[in-house]
């Protein structure tokens, strides 16, 4: 650093700390263990995102126990950009620890023109790897996931296709993300026979959002398959940002894609009546939704997302009361039924 350097940033050494607090679970009857609690790159990695506040926010996860790194060739905005910013950050300050990370990425979104960028073939899942590798600068990814099914590939050329992804050394595990339970029962059973390292099916889950629980938390269990939850506070609503209102700069007030106004107005009250039993249990609302995730045997990890350093360490303190006793539990419940969405 040169005297007059006022960034702050400085040569990064990992803490020694770092897996004193996390807690890790297995990922179904596999070898792979994940901390609780993952890092998703989905927002704030983009190259319209600051690097500075992206660098503090991996440097952070890394120091509070979170082995994990999710991608996905198609983050950023533009597409391919989150992984690019994780490829320089991980240059700078993560290579000497690569065999204590498990970096993920995924394919099966709109990625570039013409009919070979999207969905489920074996040419667009070969190319996108490729792809990703050269964007994150590794020789091999831990976990490889095709995103989302495609109605209109054989799944065997897309399970065949994640198979030699394995073999040619590219990635050491393979997932999928949004399958429904039939088509990922018939997924476990072609990668079965492949013998092809099955480990994680990563699905939007919630106390607001709940599909998992008709069929697929099950089929999972039963294929021997862990289960990663993704959008765990609800893009949001599950946290005290809108409990007083919608704010004009968030994602509501914005009508992001994924979170309107008429969303959150539909379920304040429940929001609120929610967080106070949160208070009641001496956490945030957002503390709670991601404890009330990690107290199902079924769940492995809960991928979050992060807009600072800070923001992720008050994440991570929903380890500190992963409880729930039955009064609790039937309390949520109630809340929920009145208003389900």
């Amino acid at each position: 650093m040169q005297i007059n350097d006022k960034s702050g940033i400085t040569e990064y050494m990992a803490s020694s700390k770092r897996y004193d607090a996390m807690k890790y679970n297995r990922c179904g009857k596999s070898g792979l263990l994940l901390p609780a609690i993952s890092l998703g790159l989905w927002h704030n990695f983009g190259e319209v995102d600051n690097m500075f506040n992206a660098r503090k926010i991996l440097r952070t996860a890394f120091d509070l126990g979170i082995t994990h790194f999710d991608l996905a060739n198609n983050y950023g905005p533009p597409f391919g950009s989150a992984e690019e910013t994780f490829g320089l950050i991980f240059k700078k300050d993560f290579k000497q620890y690569r065999d204590e990370l498990i970096i993920s990425t995924k394919a099966g979104y709109d990625m570039w023109p013409g009919p070979y960028g999207n969905l489920g073939s074996r040419k667009y899942l070969i190319a996108s790897i490729d792809q990703s590798l050269k964007r994150l600068g590794l020789e091999y990814v831990d976990i490889f996931y095709h995103h989302r099914p495609d109605p209109d590939t054989p799944l065997e050329e897309t399970m065949v296709a994640l198979s030699d992804i394995v073999r040619q050394g590219k990635a050491l595990y393979v997932g999928i993300s949004n399958y429904e339970p039939k088509e990922t029962a018939e997924a476990a059973k072609i990668l079965k026979e492949l013998k092809v390292p099955f480990v994680l099916h990563q699905a939007r889950y919630s106390l607001f959002d709940r599909w998992v629980e008709d069929g697929l938390l099950e089929t999972l269990e039963d294929n021997g398959v862990g289960c990663i939850a993704f959008s765990p506070l609800a893009q949001g609503m599950l946290t005290d940002k809108y409990l007083k209102g919608i704010p004009k700069d968030s994602r509501a007030g914005k009508n992001f894609t994924y979170l309107n106004t008429e969303q959150i107005q539909e379920n304040i009250d429940k929001i609120q009546e929610l967080n106070e039993i949160a208070k009641n249990r001496g956490q945030k609302l957002s503390q709670m939704a991601i404890g009330w995730l990690l107290s199902q045997q079924s769940i492995t990890s809960v991928l979050v997302g992060a807009s600072s350093s800070d923001q992720l360490k008050e994440n991570v303190k929903a380890l500190e009361n992963l409880k729930f006793s039955n009064k609790e539990m039937e309390l949520i419940e109630d809340v929920l039924k009145f208003s389900a969405t």
